[in-house]
């Protein structure tokens, strides 16, 4: 199963693809709750690079890496990735309101959809915040 979730962001492509990409800005918004943040991300913005951001608990009792492999890239457009045994394409849509940014990964099975949604469009929810905030 598939889900999909999508924010719109009035601000240049330029600024949005940049602050997808960028390791410095992605521990500043990649984080699905306050209680969590990213202590580290890595990006090889290249067809057969690597991705990898580690993200924790502010309180030290978790934490987990998020890491894949970049499969395609469009630049300003879309990028492709593989991350275990399940895909993530990410488009960057330019539109009379802005850029839409809609994510879209295969489920996995542990936690239920309505979660994985939740918590994957809290993440892109901060992603926007910090766009309008540049």
């Amino acid at each position: 199963m598939k889900i999909s979730v999508e924010t719109t962001i009035a601000a240049p492509i330029e600024t949005i693809w940049r602050g997808w990409t960028t390791p410095q800005d992605i521990v500043q918004w990649n984080t699905a709750s306050p209680d969590w943040h990213t202590t580290r991300a890595e990006v090889d913005l290249r067809v057969g690079g690597i991705f990898s951001s580690r993200m924790e608990a502010k309180d030290g009792s978790h934490g987990f890496d998020f890491a894949g492999t970049y499969t395609r890239i469009e630049p300003y457009k879309l990028i492709e990735a593989q991350f275990g045994e399940r895909t993530l394409l990410v488009e960057f849509l330019t539109g009379a309101e802005g850029v839409t940014v809609r994510e879209t990964f295969d489920a996995e099975t542990v936690y239920p959809e309505e979660q994985q949604r939740a918590g994957w469009q809290a993440i892109l929810d901060n992603f926007a915040r910090h766009i309008l905030a540049k």
